[in-house]
């Protein structure tokens, strides 16, 4: 009998992978890459979208492999009390997001195969917002003027990051800077809200009685499984065209305040950083959410 391999060709990851051996196999046979951008044939899909509004070169968006929404965002979710909430280790990871007095925190185990929830939380619309090629975990304010919006993939990168859009008018959003690059958008900036990454252990501790926003169906991907495993020690970001940085390893963690970063290598090792009006500290407990 053959395998049954129905599941592999809805599920992101594979169709990413699959993309990179079709790209290597169209370099080896033309030299061309086959995600050339061509906002002729987006239009099929993105009928919405005004390409003739941009920032960006059309060059430098690539196909992540995923259609639209092929990594579908969890809207509305789901939220259980943090007490009751069993199926992880403390070590792992969750973007913890509070305000007046919701505190909720959203586990990586679940972004990394949404990248995107749409919640309400303290009476404000917000996105959170995980790219695991990046390890950004970013939370927006999804008021803009007197627009409401909300946020689905597109199923391309940029620079090796997630493109979004939002659903009011189909513009495109870069997902680290939170700014519209193409359609009715371009030029906007959603604001960031101030959000944490940390171990399950550390939400607990100071929130008692937070909230975990859950999936509805929790066997719709395989939560817990690391897609992404080896990421933290690879060569170069996935499906990335740009300089690599000198002197240091292209996917090494960093932490970045204004226009400085400094890598967590180094903060780890000297434990205290003083940088002006600036103290950096670090402290070991969280798993990384890329490595194994």
């Amino acid at each position: 009998m053959k395998p049954d391999t129905s599941a592999l060709r809805t599920d992101p990851i594979y169709l990413r992978m699959l993309l990179v051996s079709s790209l290597a196999l169209a370099i080896l046979i033309g030299g061309t890459m086959l995600a050339t951008a061509n906002p002729v044939l987006w239009k099929l899909s993105w009928r919405v979208t005004d390409f003739s509004k941009k920032s960006i070169e059309f060059g430098e968006i690539i196909s992540g492999g995923p259609p639209k929404d092929g990594i579908p965002s969890i809207d509305k979710p789901s939220c259980v009390p943090q007490a009751k909430y069993k199926d992880a280790a403390e070590t792992e990871p969750v973007t913890t997001f509070v305000h007046k007095g919701d505190d909720r925190a959203y586990p990586l185990r679940v972004l990394m195969w949404h990248e995107i929830v749409n919640d309400t939380v303290g009476g404000i619309p917000v996105s959170v917002t995980y790219c695991p090629l990046c390890n950004s975990s970013i939370v927006f304010d999804c008021r803009l003027g007197e627009r409401i919006l909300d946020f689905g993939t597109t199923g391309k990168l940029r620079k090796s990051d997630m493109v979004m859009y939002d659903r009011q008018t189909e513009s495109w959003w870069q997902q680290f800077t939170g700014t519209g690059t193409v359609g009715e958008m371009n030029g906007k900036m959603l604001t960031m809200l101030p959000a944490r990454l940390e171990s399950l252990a550390k939400f607990r501790a100071r929130y008692p009685d937070g909230k975990m926003p859950v999936p509805k169906n929790p066997n719709f991907r395989p939560y817990g499984n690391n897609p992404y495993l080896g990421y933290d020690s690879s060569s170069r970001p996935f499906l990335y065209r740009g300089e690599m940085p000198k002197g240091i390893a292209p996917l090494a963690y960093v932490v970045k305040v204004g226009d400085q970063a400094w890598s967590l290598k180094k903060l780890k090792k000297a434990g205290k950083i003083v940088a002006g009006d600036l103290i950096l500290t670090w402290s070991k407990g969280l798993n990384s959410a890329l490595d194994t």
